[in-house]
């Protein structure tokens, strides 16, 4: 099974985020114990669907192991908003769960990096073809719910 083509939203000069969504690029990202891990540095667009599918994590300097793992993705509909505040909130992560989540080094996403992220979430996978995002993992509708 192929992951499909995805990109960073900056790299697509056709592509904006869509009206009646926030661009949460630059907001603090929270873990469930609302300690800081970082902020959404850039998201992750699936070309042929026109959805964001992850958010770019730049991890605070305590969460770097070097300067190559300085990033992770989160899936969509892993994390909420806090408009008010600009936060993103990670409910399955903490500093504890920070040391078993893969690290994302800007190379192509295989399908077995996101599956080792899933897992990170503590998420099973739905990895029969066509439906891996259909989970509650990547629902945006989840990540802007209830928050304007």
């Amino acid at each position: 099974m192929e992951t499909p083509v995805l990109r960073r939203l900056r790299d697509l000069t056709d592509f904006e985020v869509a009206d009646g969504h926030l661009d949460v690029r630059g907001w603090a990202v929270r873990g469930g114990d609302g300690q800081s891990l970082g902020t959404v540095h850039e998201l992750i667009v699936e070309l042929e669907a026109l959805k964001v599918r992850y958010l770019d994590v730049e991890l605070d300097a305590g969460f770097r192991l070097d300067d190559a793992g300085s990033h992770i993705l989160l899936p969509i509909g892993a994390a909420s908003l806090d408009a008010e505040d600009d936060n993103v909130f990670v409910p399955a992560l903490n500093a504890e769960s920070m040391r078993v989540y893969p690290l994302y080094t800007e190379i192509q996403i295989t399908r077995a990096y996101e599956v080792a992220m899933l897992r990170a979430l503590g998420v099973v996978p739905d990895t029969e073809a066509g439906r891996f995002y259909e989970g509650e993992s990547y629902d945006a509708g989840a990540f802007y719910r209830g928050r304007y």
